[in-house]
């Protein structure tokens, strides 16, 4: 005997038969491009022309702390105050 599975919204409200029959009827007539549906991708969005790598990268104590500093005193992440400051000196824009 194969149990029920319970189905809910984003929100939380749970779907009951009805809903999923509509659900259900709602998909079988309407019209998908499924490219469009395809090229949808979670995780983070891009960053410049593609998909952006991780570089690690040592930082002695000193050097941490100022980063550190300075991503609180701009409420933003350290990484953000490295990129900026390698676009900087790179002269990329």
């Amino acid at each position: 005997m194969t149990e029920s599975k319970t189905y809910r919204t984003k929100s939380g409200r749970v779907l009951d038969d009805n809903d999923l029959e509509s659900i259900s009827s709602e998909v079988e007539s309407a019209t998908y491009d499924v490219e469009a549906l395809k090229a949808r991708r979670r995780g983070r969005p891009t960053m410049g022309s593609g998909p952006a790598d991780v570089v690690p990268v040592r930082l002695d104590p000193e050097l941490r702390d100022a980063l550190h500093a300075r991503a609180v005193a701009e409420h933003t992440t350290t990484s953000d105050v490295i990129r900026r400051a390698l676009k900087d000196f790179l002269h990329v824009a």
